[in-house]
């Protein structure tokens, strides 16, 4: 999985960094197919803002989310990711009636 952060009006810390990849390993755990992710934390002057696109095979997935505190967008923001690609991984299971799901991206 490849990871881009980049931050508008604010430093990405090492920190900041860290917990993010620490967050999207959850997301990884139940889907492997994760390709890259791209994620964006801006700051204004009261909203602290977290967006993620993950590119999966054959889907991208946008994500956002706005909190007072960063750490708190960072948090809501890999629940709905989470919720977002196990909805994805359950209708490509479901499309397949049942094969993995590598073999249903691959189609064989």
């Amino acid at each position: 999985m490849n990871l881009q952060i980049s931050g508008r009006h604010l430093e990405v810390t090492p920190a900041i960094r860290e917990y993010l990849s620490v967050k999207l390993e959850r997301v990884v755990r139940h889907f492997d197919h994760v390709i890259d992710v791209a994620a964006t934390l801006s700051v204004d002057k009261l909203k602290k803002k977290a967006e993620v696109t993950v590119h999966l095979s054959g889907k991208d997935i946008h994500v956002e989310a706005i909190e007072e505190d960063l750490y708190a967008a960072m948090d809501s923001l890999v629940d709905k990711l989470d919720r977002q690609v196990q909805k994805y991984k359950q209708k490509v299971q479901d499309h397949h009636r049942g094969q993995s799901i590598g073999d249903a991206i691959v189609g064989e």
